[in-house]
């Protein structure tokens, strides 16, 4: 049986073997003087004391050093983190040096050839000292193996490098350990908040990595590149272990992946970085999967409570939108640019998957858009934009649409029972109104200003989508009315109003004045006056002046009889009418001026029939 000592402060462990048990001819480990003493007492209690005392003795002081019995194994760097210990079968990677006991010559280094020793544990594949001095050993751990002879190369020696009888010594570091049983091993470090979908095999996927060896050493990264790494998972485009490793990911998932050799680059290794029978570790983060049968997904996120209507291939749409990849990264939005983005539905003008997405839509409507690379920008992506192959996602807000064919849209709100008289062309009006985008934006109010505004119908004054709006009204009138661009500001916009933007008005007809047609200004609301000179000598003295004609033209207005044109000074109306029938100019109109007048817009209107 051995008896194990430690010295718990160098953190060698020393292996004695009692007498009985060492062979012929092995020195003993201790002084002779002391065994002697013991020898020569006969008494068992004196015996047993003596084996007391050289217990004690060759626990507390250092003998003179003897040939060593086994192997002394000095674990003097042990890294903090230790998941798996070497044990018989294991294969493992080490680096060493090799030096002989007696005088620190080296005879052997992995480090001088370049090229780590690669070998199966506990089966007879090293020398018996090394099959034991590399149990229990973890990755990045160092020790100094001290071997003895018999558990080396013994009396014999080899090759001409190693004496007979030489105790060898072998400073190890341990680089990698696998086993024929291995399987790829994977552990999630993170995952997204939610995963509708996980990757599978015939799914393309893209991801981000980086790439060391068991010990700890880089050997490939994907972010020095500044691009991902773009495969069809389980095709074999990558190595097997890894395609089993990505299997079941989630975007945004992060996972470290362990990839035996034999399902790595095997005894071959990759390149000047991978050396052979190297176990790879992998940190995963999946940024992007699709799949080529993948179609554009939409999701409501909000819908309106009222839709009266749903965009159709031709409407030309106004929205906003936030674009991301998969893994929430960002790649633009409308927003930034704080301005919509304005398309034709289904005419080529977006790409295929977003014409797809935008058909069905309603105003005010918020709808997340999955569009699959071969329904956006496929291989070829966008330069400094879109990646290769990228899934991208869009989260879109219509704010408004309209169709080129669209007529004004009215709707009439409260109308009160009597309406005896309602607006038309030549009417001044004045009216309230709230002017909106068709998302609720408030543009301009009339409730801004110190008075409501004052028009003429039919003049040009406002928009034409307004003026239509407008007609028909009685006072006391509120309505609603949707102005597509083309009958508003179109494409250009104006100030305050986006360009293309459908306009919602809330309007209210508070005053009407009813109008005379364009170019007159005056008119009879039935047959004049005949004959009409007589009828505006009021005094009968054969000559009106101006207060005479002002006072005869304000009469027929307050009876009913005439109307003048409604938003132009009165007095100012009259002197111009006075002035046209006063041909001498002499401040007042005598009968054979009327006549005169009467017989020259006679002959001008048959000379324009002719």
């Amino acid at each position: 049986m051995l008896l194990y000592f430690f010295n718990y402060l160098s953190g060698v462990r020393v292996w004695a073997m009692p007498a009985h048990d060492r062979p012929a001819g092995q020195p003993r480990p201790c002084s002779p003087r002391l065994s002697s003493r013991c020898s020569s007492v006969l008494s068992q209690m004196e015996l047993a004391l003596c084996l007391l005392l050289l217990s004690l003795h060759v626990a507390a002081v250092r003998c003179s050093p003897g040939p060593l019995l086994d192997v002394v194994i000095d674990r003097y760097d042990i890294p903090r983190w230790c998941p798996r210990e070497a044990q018989t079968e294991d294969f493992v990677r080490y680096h060493f040096n090799g030096t002989f006991y007696a005088d620190g010559k080296k005879f052997d280094s992995s480090h001088d050839r370049g090229a780590a020793f690669i070998s199966q544990i506990g089966l007879g594949r090293l020398i018996t000292g090394m099959d034991r001095g590399l149990q229990g050993m973890c990755v990045n751990e160092r020790r100094r193996i001290t071997v003895p002879p018999h558990l080396a190369y013994g009396s014999i020696g080899t090759g001409g490098v190693i004496p007979a009888d030489a105790v060898l010594v072998f400073d190890v570091l341990l680089l990698d350990i696998w086993n024929t049983e291995d399987k790829v091993q994977t552990r999630t470090l993170s995952k997204a908040a939610s995963c509708s979908r996980t990757a599978a095999a015939s799914d393309f996927i893209r991801y981000h990595y980086n790439g060391t060896l068991l010990c700890g050493k880089p050997f490939d990264s994907s972010y020095s590149r500044n691009r991902t790494y773009n495969i069809y998972l389980g095709q074999g485009e990558v190595i097997k272990g890894m395609d089993e490793g990505l299997l079941g990911m989630c975007v945004g998932e992060r996972r470290l992946i362990i990839i035996p050799p034999f399902l790595a680059y095997g005894e071959k290794g990759y390149g000047t970085m991978i050396p052979p029978q190297a176990t790879l570790v992998f940190e995963v983060v999946m940024v992007d999967l699709f799949n080529p049968k993948d179609n554009v997904t939409v999701e409501v996120k909000e819908a309106p409570e009222v839709c009266t209507r749903r965009t159709v291939v031709g409407d030309y749409i106004r929205y906003h939108y936030n674009g991301t990849f998969q893994d929430g990264t960002a790649f633009d939005s409308s927003y930034q640019r704080n301005s919509t983005y304005n398309t034709y539905i289904g005419k080529g003008y977006v790409i295929s998957g977003m014409d797809k997405a935008l058909q069905g839509l309603c105003m005010g409507e918020k709808r997340r858009i999955t569009v699959p690379p071969h329904f956006a920008y496929g291989e070829n992506g966008v330069e400094n934009l879109i990646p290769s192959s990228a899934v991208l996602i869009f989260d879109i807000h219509v704010i408004d649409f309209h169709n080129p064919n669209d007529p004004v849209q009215i709707k009439v709100i409260y109308k009160p029972e009597e309406c005896n008289m309602t607006s038309e062309a030549d009417d001044v009006i004045q009216y309230r109104y709230n002017c909106s985008l068709m998302d609720g934006t408030l543009l301009y109010s009339s409730d801004h200003y110190d008075s409501a505004p004052i028009t003429t119908l039919g003049a040009n004054k406002v928009i034409q989508g307004l003026d239509d709006g407008l007609r028909g009204m009685c006072v006391g009138e509120r309505r609603e009315v949707v102005v597509p661009p083309h009958w508003g500001h179109g494409e250009g916009g104006a100030r305050g109003v986006p360009s293309s933007a459908v306009l919602f008005f809330e309007l209210e007809l508070l005053e009407l004045t009813k109008g005379v047609p364009e170019g007159y200004m005056f008119v009879w609301l039935g047959d004049g006056p005949d004959p009409l000179f007589p009828a505006m000598d009021l005094n009968g003295d054969k000559e009106v002046p101006l207060e005479e004609f002002t006072e005869f033209i304000m009469l027929q207005v307050k009876e009913g009889r005439g109307r003048l044109r409604p938003g132009i000074d009165v007095h100012s109306i009259i002197k111009d009418m006075f002035n046209n029938q006063d041909r001498n100019s002499d401040g007042k109109i005598v009968p054979d001026e009327l006549k005169l007048k009467a017989d020259e817009d006679s002959e001008n209107t048959r000379r324009d029939e002719l």
